[in-house]
C-alpha cells in the first residue's frame, strides 16, 4: 500500500529554484503600481549580491504562482552596525490575484520567519501617496514614527 503525502490547501512560501525562476519572472502587479515596487527580475539580482540577508520567495496557490516576497533578515541598518533590522523588503502580488489575502499571507508569513530567528519588530517601507500601499500596511497594524528611507515611509509593526 503506498502513502500519498498531500500539500495543505492554502497558499505556501516556496524558495526560487531553477524550476520556478520563471514562473516568479511572470508575477506582474497592476500598471498603477508599477511606480511602487520593482519587478521580480530585479529582486532576485538584489537577492544575489545581497544572500546574507535577502530572503526571497514564491507565493504558490493550487498550484500557481500568485505572488513574490523578498524580506531582509538581520541587516545592518546603521553604518556602525548599531541597529539591526529585518523586514519586508519587496512584495509583489499578481495582479490578477490581489484582494484575496495573499498581501496578508505574505507579511505573516515574513512576521513568522523573523520570530523563529529571535526577532521582535517587522520593518517595511511604502511609497506614500494614493496609488501606495499604505493603507495594506497601516490595516495590518504598521506604524509609522515620521522615519523615511529615501522618498518611502517606515512602517514597524511589533511582533508579539
Amino acid at each position: 500500500m503506498t502513502t500519498r503525502t498531500t500539500t495543505p490547501p492554502g497558499p505556501r512560501l516556496e524558495e526560487i529554484t531553477a524550476g520556478n525562476l520563471e514562473a516568479a519572472l511572470a508575477v506582474r502587479v497592476r500598471p498603477d503600481q508599477e511606480h511602487a515596487v520593482e519587478p521580480v527580475a530585479q529582486s532576485l539580482a538584489e537577492a544575489y549580491v545581497h544572500r546574507d540577508t535577502a530572503w526571497p520567495r514564491l507565493i504558490v496557490d493550487a498550484g500557481r504562482p500568485v505572488g513574490f516576497l523578498m524580506a531582509f533578515l538581520g541587516i545592518d541598518w546603521h553604518a556602525d552596525g548599531s541597529v539591526f533590522r529585518s523586514g519586508l523588503w519587496r512584495l509583489n502580488i499578481a495582479a490578477e490575484e490581489q484582494g484575496r489575502g495573499y498581501g496578508r499571507f505574505a507579511v505573516e508569513s515574513v512576521a513568522a520567519e523573523i520570530r523563529r530567528r529571535g526577532g521582535d519588530r517587522l520593518y517595511t517601507t511604502w511609497h506614500p501617496g494614493p496609488t501606495g500601499p499604505g493603507d495594506f500596511y497601516l490595516g495590518l497594524g504598521f506604524e509609522t514614527d515620521g522615519e523615511t528611507s529615501g522618498d518611502q515611509t517606515v512602517g514597524v509593526l511589533a511582533l508579539p
